[in-house]
Formats: structure tokens, sequence, C-alpha cells
């Protein structure tokens, strides 16, 4: 399974314009590779960098397995939302208090939907998931506070 994006290469720097104050527009992802098995997908995209532990930045999942594209500042139909480390359930951009930070992109094939209300947390999603991933891929993105 693979996830790439248009904006950035892997490893490589997000533009500003997806940031929390550069826009925050959310990138857009390209998909390829879902087990034919996958019934469902979901994102988590998080800055283990974060001065007070991982900050979580996006939250999706019950994403149509057969996505290949998610486009800039949108989501497909029917696909839920979780609560991002700021309390919003959207993608919040990049927002580095000093230094360069990772961003990573995390994709996951599952074997059965979630069963998890809009707005759940990163640590109900990550619990949901145990027992149901079939494959996963990561992106990683950086972005620099001097920007």
């Amino acid at each position: 399974m693979q996830l790439t994006s248009t904006a950035f290469k892997n490893n490589g720097n997000i533009p500003a314009e997806h940031s929390y104050r550069g826009g925050n527009i959310s990138p857009p992802l390209t998909i390829a590779g879902v087990p034919a098995d996958a019934v469902s997908l979901a994102l988590i995209c998080d800055d283990p960098d974060a001065p007070v532990g991982t900050w979580v930045h996006w939250l999706v999942w019950n994403l149509d397995p057969k996505t290949n594209q998610i486009p800039k500042g949108s989501l497909p139909p029917d696909t839920l939302v979780g609560a991002n480390s700021w309390g919003k359930a959207e993608w919040g951009g990049p927002a580095p208090p000093s230094g360069t930070h990772h961003y990573i992109f995390k994709l996951y094939a599952l074997k059965e939907p979630l069963v998890l209300k809009p707005g759940a947390d990163a640590k109900a999603l990550e619990t949901a998931m145990k027992g149901k991933i079939l494959a996963e891929t990561k992106l990683v993105g950086l972005y620099s506070a001097a920007r």
C-alpha cells in the first residue's frame, strides 16, 4: 500500500498553505495498493516532535477502500473525522513552536468499518483499529517554525 501527495514528497517540506497559520488546508493525498479484502481505510496525521508529546493533526476513518484520491481541502462523502489536539473535528495544519517537526500521515487498511462517533479522539480510534489492520503505510512531511 502506498500513500503519496502531489504537494510534498516523502520526507519533504509541506507547503505553507497546509500549515495552521498559512491557510490550514489539508493536503491532497493519493492512495494506491489497498488490499482487495480491505473494507475500510483510516488515516492519522500526527507530530511526534511536539513539546507536549504527540500532537494529533487529523483523524479520518471509514474511508471507502476504493478511494484513490483525497482532494486538497476536502474528504470523500461519508468519511468520519475525529478530534485533533485542538479539540476540533477537522484538519489542523502544522504549527510547530520551534524547529523542524515531522508530520506523519499513517494510512491503515482495515478488515471492517469502525464503530466510532464523529469527534472521537486518537486513543479511541487506535483502540477501535486493534485486530482489524490488514496493511499500513506512511508518508512523512516536514515543516519548520522558521517559515
